[in-house]
């Protein structure tokens, strides 16, 4: 098959899958204006390969068969390969309103982990999976985020086992999985689901150490999407939220049959912490790549509301500009240099350097809040006491807002870059972004963590014992 087309990937979502939505059972996703909304955002990563502006970035050609699949799956052999598909994501996010797709970007990941880690069988499984993936042109998501209960005790000794996905029995054709993932983006309007550990663990936590690969329509598997930033949305007032949305789920497994052949890890817990970290290698440089485009937008929004409130002169403004650009700038700096620095691993198969990567997300990360607070004091109360698009609909109502609402640029225009800002910083849109930020492919402590745990700090410190004479 190789390359989808839009419509073919959004007709595939009618295939009977279990999804609750707002507290009722939905048959049809498309039919739910909210959840359309997201389907049709994902099938960005449909269409960037089918226009000829973009299509030498998004599309791939075999050199042996000849045949054309998305570049989200090829495997990266060399930095120059990590930058493009840097560039990729940062141009889908782009389309896509500052929101990422994810729905190519975040299986690629998981499935370049597994080919790292894994042997024998197992990886054998994990290759046909991906070719799978590559010829079918499939919209892949990831559940590694247990629900976790009490984060004090390890999964063996959770009051309820079922709070960590878990293994309840193996057969000669399979095994049967229950529990439960949070936080799972786009599983709601992806083809299939892959499932990861969410972390390292100990003998005792063998039922726990489990990945394997499902369709998102497999008896048992049932999803329940979170509301946020859902309801009718007017594009006046939110230019972006109005047309890019992700879905996320609680995604629970009551007793779900996987075959051997979409295993990929089966009571393995010395294989749990190996996979999951390198999953997050891979995902932590989609994070940052997926954050530039953002990035880009708060910059230019700022610079163009102060120019249209006629300050953009001042001094203070211009240093709140600055410090925008010096983040912002920052970020992409460590994202590219992330991918030049990549490594090989002896399989051939590049990735990201794990320490710049954990840089360019920490530093995203602790100064995103900062950088909003620059861009609303740019904008002004405006951002919250402006009109609505009925008082801007209203034939009585509109002549009093030009009026009224005009500065250094005529109301209209002034109005609409107030709801972009609004939609990126202070509504339920800039929520999300903004939780993001801090929780997203990891903690900051997290990123802390690899960070010290890359650092190869051996020759820094020769290097001090040499400059002091004790060596």
């Amino acid at each position: 098959m190789s390359l989808r087309s839009a419509e073919h990937y959004l007709s595939s979502l009618a295939d009977g899958r279990r999804l609750y939505y707002r507290g009722e059972r939905v048959d049809d996703l498309l039919a739910v204006p909210d959840l359309r909304v997201a389907a049709e955002h994902a099938a960005i990563d449909y269409r960037v390969a089918d226009d000829p502006t973009h299509r030498d970035l998004a599309v791939v050609k075999d050199p042996d068969s000849g045949e054309e699949y998305s570049a989200y799956y090829r495997v990266p052999r060399t930095p120059e390969d990590l930058l493009e598909r840097s560039r990729l994501i940062e141009l889908c996010t782009s389309l896509g309103g500052t929101m990422v797709t994810l729905i190519k970007e975040i299986g690629s990941d998981a499935l370049f982990a597994l080919q790292r880690v894994l042997e024998g069988e197992e990886l054998a499984r994990a290759e046909s999976f991906l070719e799978r993936c590559r010829h079918e042109d499939l919209a892949v998501a990831v559940a590694q985020t247990d629900v976790k209960g009490d984060r004090s005790r390890p999964p063996h000794l959770q009051d309820d086992r079922d709070l960590y996905v878990r293994v309840v029995e193996e057969r000669a054709d399979g095994i049967v999985v229950r529990g439960a993932k949070c936080h799972t983006s786009v599983a709601a309007n992806a083809d299939e689901l892959i499932v990861l550990p969410t972390r390292a663990m100990g003998a005792e936590d063998a039922d726990h150490a489990v990945a394997f690969a499902v369709p998102v329509a497999t008896e048992g598997l049932s999803l329940y999407i979170s509301s946020f930033s859902g309801g009718e949305r007017d594009p006046w007032d939110f230019p972006l939220s109005s047309r890019h949305r992700m879905l996320e789920t609680l995604t629970v497994f009551d007793d779900v049959f996987v075959p051997w052949d979409r295993v990929f890890l089966c009571r393995r817990p010395e294989l749990a912490g190996p996979v999951a970290l390198t999953f997050v290698e891979y995902h932590r440089f989609t994070a940052v790549s997926y954050k530039l485009p953002l990035l880009d937008a708060l910059v230019g929004a700022a610079a163009v509301i102060a120019d249209m409130n006629g300050v953009a002169r001042a001094g203070h403004i211009r240093e709140k500009l600055t410090q925008l650009v010096i983040f912002a700038e920052t970020v992409r700096g460590l994202t590219e240099l992330a991918a030049q620095r990549a490594r090989v691993d002896e399989r051939g198969i590049a990735y990201p350097d794990p320490m710049t990567t954990n840089l360019a997300k920490y530093t995203f990360a602790t100064r995103y809040h900062q950088a909003l607070e620059l861009v609303q004091d740019c904008a002004g109360g405006l951002l919250v006491t402006g009109p609505g698009a009925e008082d801007w609909a209203s034939d009585e109502v509109r002549p009093v807002l030009e009026k009224y609402y005009g500065a250094a640029a005529p109301a209209s225009d002034r109005l609409r870059v107030m709801n972009l800002i609004s939609d990126l910083t202070v509504r339920d849109f800039g929520g999300y972004h903004a939780v993001l930020a801090v929780h997203a492919e990891g903690s900051i402590e997290a990123e802390k963590m690899q960070i010290l745990r890359s650092y190869d700090a051996e020759p820094r410190v020769a290097l001090a014992r040499r400059l002091a004479g004790l060596d």
